[in-house]
This record gives structure tokens, C-alpha cells and sequence, in this order.
């Protein structure tokens, strides 16, 4: 596909915002593939590593002070990455398929530092989603069937997490206007209308940057 006529669109989001909802209506509207937990997937198939290293390492920044008291075993010594074994690594090996990906055909990001890995790409737009802590907490209890406490601690301890890791591989901070493009709080009109509010904005990009798509 030609670069001109794909677009690029990472969504970063609070837990519990409707970010993931958001981001695959914005695929579903502008025809993108849908990349969330699924890049996981790809990683530790183009790697040779198992699944698990890359779940557990998911935008969590302390991965190996635990790894070692895992049953999971190591990856084979004919692993092409054995002598690299580290969580840099890792990230290296998504950061390679996220940028495959979006070589590939119009994608829609969700997390992972998609925004800082593919900053040198054409077409790419930045949205962070948030919401109001009370809707979040509401959001999480529903979803993981716990009590508003057991979910302020998800969103908490999560959170903190997934912080350390993108402010220590972008650079940049999470959650922060300055680093994305667009910045959404779906408390205020809904998920749906979020999504659709944001879709006239990149509709509106996509023609003032005289993309083909």
C-alpha cells in the first residue's frame, strides 16, 4: 500500500476509559486493522519467545525482578534473541513488529508506545483517552466482577505501571497533554460519541493532509 494512502492512529488510554472501545470503532470507521494484545502475539511468534514472557512484560516496567521465580520456561538456546534475553529486548522485538505492521496497511494502535515507535512513520495521529475516576472504578468493577475498591487498586497499581514504562521507553510522559496529538475525557459525552467526535477530527486531518485513503 502506498504510504500516502494509509494512516497510522494510537490510541493511549487510562484503564477503565473505554480507550480499547474507542480505538476499535476508529478502525471499524476508517477501515484500519486493529492492533491491541494481538502485536503480543506476533512478537513472540517472529521471536521465537514464549507468549507468556511478553504478557507479563506488557507495558509493566518490573517484569524481570520476577521472571526468575517463574515455572516458565527459558527460550530454546536456537532462539535467534537467546543472547539478548532481557525486557529492552523485548520491547525491541514488539517495537519490530508494531513498525511491520504499520508497513504494511492502515492500522489503529492501542498502547504498547505505539505513538513514540512509530514517531518517524508518515500519517500517524496521537489520542490519549481518559475518564472520570468514578466511571473508571465503575467501568473496572463491571468488567473484572469485583467491588469499587478491588477496582481502585487495579486502576491504581495498573496505572503505575503502565506509566513507568511508557515515561522510561518515550521519554516522554504518560497521560500528559504535550505528548500526543488529541486528548479526550469520555466521561463528558460517552464512549460512542467520544469515538465519533474524534473520527470527524481525523476525518478532517486525513483531507487537510491530502491523504488518498
Amino acid at each position: 500500500m502506498d504510504n500516502n494512502s494509509k494512516i497510522i492512529i494510537n490510541v493511549g488510554r487510562q484503564i477503565g476509559s473505554g480507550g480499547r472501545i474507542v480505538a476499535q470503532l476508529l478502525a471499524e470507521r476508517f477501515k484500519c486493522r486493529l492492533y491491541d494484545r494481538e502485536i503480543l502475539n506476533i512478537a513472540a511468534k517472529e521471536s521465537g519467545f514464549s507468549m507468556e514472557y511478553f504478557e507479563q512484560n506488557d507495558e509493566h516496567k518490573n517484569f524481570f525482578k520476577s521472571i526468575f521465580h517463574s515455572s516458565t520456561s527459558y527460550p530454546s538456546q536456537n532462539t535467534f534473541y537467546n543472547s539478548e534475553f532481557s525486557q529492552d529486548n523485548l520491547f525491541r522485538i514488539q517495537s519490530e513488529a508494531i513498525k511491520k505492521a504499520a508497513e504494511k496497511e492502515s492500522c489503529v494502535f492501542v498502547g504498547r508506545c505505539a505513538d513514540y515507535v512509530l514517531r518517524d512513520f508518515p500519517n500517524v495521529i496521537n489520542i490519549f483517552i481518559t475518564a472520570d475516576l468514578n466511571d473508571r472504578i465503575d467501568a473496572v468493577s463491571e468488567r473484572r466482577g469485583c467491588t469499587p475498591d478491588e477496582a481502585r487498586k487495579i486502576i491504581t497499581n495498573g496505572e503505575a505501571q503502565r506509566q513507568k514504562y511508557y515515561n522510561y521507553y518515550t521519554g516522554k510522559r504518560w497521560g500528559h497533554a504535550e505528548s500526543y496529538d488529541l486528548c479526550f475525557n469520555s466521561s463528558l459525552l460517552g464512549i460512542g460519541t467520544t469515538a465519533e467526535m474524534i473520527g470527524q477530527i481525523i476525518g478532517r486531518w486525513i483531507v487537510n493532509k491530502g491523504i488518498s485513503k
